[in-house]
């Protein structure tokens, strides 16, 4: 497959979500539970329009990465933390490259906010690649039982302290959206 290094990433403009859900439909495949999650995300206090990230090839949106505000239940204080999910490129450009661009890219943003650490719910091996690891290993608790502990990671980032540990709070969104976890078949 060819590898796109030509497609720009950037932050999605206020007046792109309609394509950008629309992306993320095509990504995965018409689940409708992803237009919920990315609605129901949008209209929340999670929402922060500075962390939705666009990859652009030839003037065409092709991939999007979101990650959203959640909280760290962590025994000395409450932590500002965020999620990333959903990330998606279009059908006939994944393997591509685009979506690799798209984390390495707004990694590097974030590792500028103050935000401590990154989590998300994924395949163990594809996001170590990008510095995530098991988040168990770090003394973090998943909001779900039904979410795998290989699958259950993190991504500490510049301001992460040792201290920071305890319950992942996932935002109302992502359970209005049955967002969370492996459901049994």
């Amino acid at each position: 497959m060819t590898h796109h290094s030509d497609a720009v990433v950037r932050v999605m403009r206020p007046d792109e979500f309609a394509t950008v859900r629309s992306l993320s439909l095509n990504a995965f495949h018409g689940a409708s539970a992803i237009g919920a999650l990315l609605d129901l995300l949008r209209e929340s206090w999670s929402w922060d329009g500075e962390l939705s990230f666009v990859a652009e090839l030839n003037g065409e949106l092709v991939g999007h990465v979101l990650y959203s505000h959640a909280i760290l239940d962590a025994p000395r204080r409450l932590v500002d933390v965020l999620l990333l999910s959903p990330i998606g490129v279009r059908k006939d450009l994944q393997r591509s490259g685009i979506g690799s661009r798209l984390i390495h890219e707004s990694v590097t943003v974030l590792s500028r906010r103050n935000e401590p650490v990154v989590f998300l719910e994924g395949h163990p091996s594809y996001y170590p690649r990008f510095g995530f690891r098991q988040a168990a290993q770090l003394g973090f608790i998943a909001p779900s039982t039904r979410i795998p502990t290989a699958a259950f990671m993190v991504l500490p980032l510049p301001r992460y302290e040792a201290w920071m540990t305890g319950t992942l709070v996932y935002p109302d969104a992502f359970w209005r959206a049955d967002a969370v976890g492996l459901r049994d078949k």
